[in-house]
């Protein structure tokens, strides 16, 4: 009879999962904490903390669910740091015949996976069907279509789901209300602090290899508020349920300054890791606009971050790597901004961005996208680094869901197959979602000048840059239109303004160590 170790990644941590669900009596379950896995890029220290914790507190759960399980310390003396070897030596510790897994978030892993599905010691892969929808459902519905938008492929997910439908039409008679969800901070308005965790000794543990072993990554731990237990996940998830969801919608595009985490949920780490599941989460939004207790534009746009984006960017992800990773349609060059290591920078709402993910190891979306991902848009820095970036500093960044974010949404670096057109802004945006312009030493109203804010030259700058490439787009016909009719003097200055700008940014390839291109070599993707 075959005996098989059951290799659970720290990002699988669900009972539901496949290679557990179907474990014979005589499986050993192995889950491994390794330095490979936690240094490849300098990851957050608040992310590794997450991980390791979660990990632990998830192998106590499987034995006491029954199973034998072996679990590998980063201070065991034996342990050989590298995931593949880690496996491959547990199993022949235990004299396990073969290795099976579920796939993995990263194609570097289930690429190397995949190539010892013929090795002396077979690894055998599942599927992980904890998602709404596998790789497999996304490339029958790309099949045939030359443009992969999301707004499609969500339908069909509400449609085949039945999440906030009836009698085959959308609940509130429409598909979304992005409309309703674009208000700004207005006036004090008080957010709700998210519930406080206390930590015992195993999760101490954790934080303590962390602080030992990886000193220099960013982050503090004596401020880590994140749920490493299922139970945790499910008093967060009932937060976000009571006092945020409600006015969630409204304010989801907003940033402010003073509130790191405004009415968001918090709970795509717990999602990421597997403490919570994408189905419970949607229905139980679901429920509380069904009792009345949250509006529809609220409730729908929550269901459509995690039924269709998530499961949108996972799609394109599985399905277009590893080209996908190499990508770089507008030619960027640029290294990373120094100041997105420190927050050592004078525009005020950069800084606070990264002070917030250096405090939190995390940012909201409007804040990734429209402030450090805009930023380094403007400025064209290349997308390994951009990358290499999101995926070290954010709790919730496994690749799967960090790349097409990152290359696709944030850089436009896949051409156009993501979105429609680059997600490019002055400082008027930033101005109009966040209180953070009046606290700057920049106008947001100055395009030129001392005091003019650096987004708006840049943002004229990468226009007249990328001309060729952008300009028959038709999202981008005004944009373009508005440029053409600006004086020719006005344009000069405002290319010198930008230009000398970019000149004096100072950048940098990495946090603490040399910079790690996290698997972007054609060895390693190809």
């Amino acid at each position: 009879m075959s005996k098989p170790l059951l290799l659970v990644l720290g990002d699988q941590l669900s009972l539901s999962l496949a290679t557990l669900r179907h474990a014979p009596d005589n499986a050993v379950v192995a889950l491994c904490e390794v330095a490979e896995e936690a240094s490849y890029v300098p990851h957050h220290s608040h992310k590794l903390g997450l991980f390791f914790a979660a990990m632990r507190h998830f192998a106590y759960q499987l034995r006491q669910q029954g199973f034998e399980v072996h679990y590998s310390n980063l201070d065991d003396a034996d342990n050989c740091h590298s995931l593949i070897g880690e496996a491959e030596r547990l199993a022949r510790l235990y004299g396990c015949d073969e290795i099976r897994v579920t796939r993995p978030g990263e194609w570097r892993l289930y690429e190397a996976m995949l190539n010892r599905q013929t090795a002396e010691l077979p690894w055998q892969l599942h599927e992980d069907d904890r998602f709404f929808t596998t790789p497999d459902d996304f490339s029958q519905w790309a099949e045939g279509r030359k443009q992969l938008r999301l707004e499609y492929f969500y339908r069909e997910q509400r449609k085949r789901t039945g999440l906030l439908m009836e009698d085959g039409k959308p609940m509130g008679g429409q598909w979304n209300f992005d409309h309703d969800n674009r208000e700004p901070i207005k006036g004090d308005l008080a957010f709700p602090a998210p519930p406080r965790h206390h930590y015992e000794k195993m999760t101490q543990a954790a934080f303590d290899a962390v602080e030992r072993h990886f000193p220099d990554h960013m982050g503090d731990l004596a401020t880590f508020n994140w749920p490493v237990t299922r139970r945790q996940a499910l008093t967060d998830l009932r937060h976000f349920l009571d006092h945020c969801l409600a006015d969630f919608g409204r304010y989801q595009d907003a940033i402010s300054e003073s509130a790191d985490f405004l009415f968001h949920s918090r709970l795509s780490a717990a999602l990421n890791i597997g403490l919570l599941s994408p189905q419970e989460v949607c229905r139980a939004a679901e429920q509380r606009y069904l009792d009345g207790e949250a509006p529809i534009n609220a409730v729908e746009g929550f269901i459509r971050q995690i039924l269709g984006w998530r499961e949108y960017v996972r799609g394109l992800y599985w399905t277009q790597m590893p080209d996908y990773k190499r990508r770089n349609s507008l030619g960027f060059e640029r290294d990373l901004p120094s100041f997105y290591w420190d927050a050592n920078t004078d525009m005020h709402c950069l800084k606070r961005a990264v002070e917030m993910t250096m405090d939190n190891g995390y940012a909201h979306h409007i804040q990734r996208l429209m402030v450090t991902g805009n930023f380094a848009l403007l400025c064209g820095v290349k997308p390994e680094a951009l990358c290499d970036w999101y995926l070290a500093v954010y709790i919730d960044a496994c690749e799967w869901v960090e790349l097409p974010n990152t290359l696709g949404m944030v850089l436009h670096a896949d051409g156009g197959q993501m979105g429609s057109k680059p997600y490019c802004a002055s400082g008027k945006y930033i101005n109009k979602m966040s209180d953070h312009c009046q606290h700057c030493r920049y106008s947001p109203n100055q395009v030129t000048g001392e005091k003019a804010c650096p987004f708006n030259s840049l943002y004229w700058h990468f226009l007249e840059q990328h001309r060729d490439t952008l300009q028959h787009n038709p999202r981008m016909k005004l944009i373009y239109g508005s440029l053409d009719r600006m004086a020719s003097d006005k344009r000069t200055v405002i290319h010198q303004q930008a230009q000398q700008f970019l000149d004096q940014l100072e950048t940098s390839p990495g946090y603490g160590q040399p910079h790690h291109t996290a698997g972007y070599t054609k060895e390693t993707t190809s």
